[in-house]
């Protein structure tokens, strides 16, 4: 079997094991221009063309104009012309205000790993403040446009450091799910990579000549899922199993269960 063979294999199980799509979904990718959300946008093009369940596929780029890393945007409308599927872009900035991401859905649980400043007056780290505004921008253009789902590009790694972050940073072992229904919007959050390990999406990145981003993010090695993924890199330095250890405990508690 092929590396691109196990990820389309572990991709279309995740859409079954947890239903992640329905029949005459319309479904909004949440394209960052990063390898994970590459994969997710080719992948989720491949499916739509299998005809059961019918659904449809758009994808939408947030630029950060007051955050200094760059995605090149031609790339990623010629990426997305490639795999036919319609491209959107918009370009936001945040505000740096304790109160900035008030007006954001609660979306997922993984909002737990960044500390409340707010009580105490203190300004929030710039990861949170820009991925809440992004977030804000995905809902508000999905309800907008009439769109049933946001598909994010967290893999099974990203889910484990989520766990980790959580049990380390606030006593409680949780992590993302693979489907969230909101409960204040008629959306649902999926997360179609999330049996898909990193290692194998970023071979088949170079395999693929998937374009790198321009600049990188000066603020990404700054954050709590830094050191999750450290923490983890030593776990499985000293337990080649460790990964699947943790994936089983996390299914064992049933945290990894779709959300309605």
């Amino acid at each position: 079997m092929t590396l691109e063979e196990k990820l389309w294999k572990t991709f279309n199980k995740a859409l079954g094991q947890y239903r992640l799509i329905d029949e005459d979904d319309h479904i909004l990718v949440a394209l960052s221009g990063g390898k994970d959300s590459l994969l997710l946008t080719e992948f989720m093009a491949r499916r739509s063309r299998i005809h059961v369940p019918h659904f449809t596929v758009e994808a939408l780029h947030v630029r950060m104009e007051n955050i200094h890393y760059e995605t090149d945007t031609a790339y990623l409308q010629s990426f997305c012309d490639h795999h036919g599927i319609p491209l959107h872009i918009i370009t936001t900035r945040f505000a740096p205000t304790p109160d900035a991401a008030a007006t954001v859905p609660d979306s997922s649980p993984a909002k737990a790993t960044v500390p409340d400043a707010s009580a105490s007056g203190k300004q929030k780290p710039p990861c949170f403040l820009c991925s809440w505004q992004r977030r804000k921008v995905l809902f508000r253009y999905a309800q907008d446009h009439g769109f049933t789902k946001i598909a994010l590009g967290h893999h099974q790694d990203d889910l484990i450091h989520t766990a980790l972050m959580n049990l380390t940073f606030e006593g409680h072992f949780t992590t993302m799910p693979p489907r969230l229904q909101m409960r204040k919007m008629p959306l649902a959050l999926i997360r179609p990579l999330c049996l898909c390990q990193e290692s194998d999406i970023s071979i088949y990145a170079q395999q693929q000549s998937y374009e790198k981003l321009k600049k990188l993010c000066p603020y990404e090695q700054d954050t709590h899922r830094t050191t999750a993924r450290q923490l983890f890199n030593e776990m499985e330095r000293l337990n080649p199993e460790a990964r699947y250890s943790i994936w089983h405990a996390l299914q064992s508690e049933g945290k990894t269960n779709a959300e309605y």
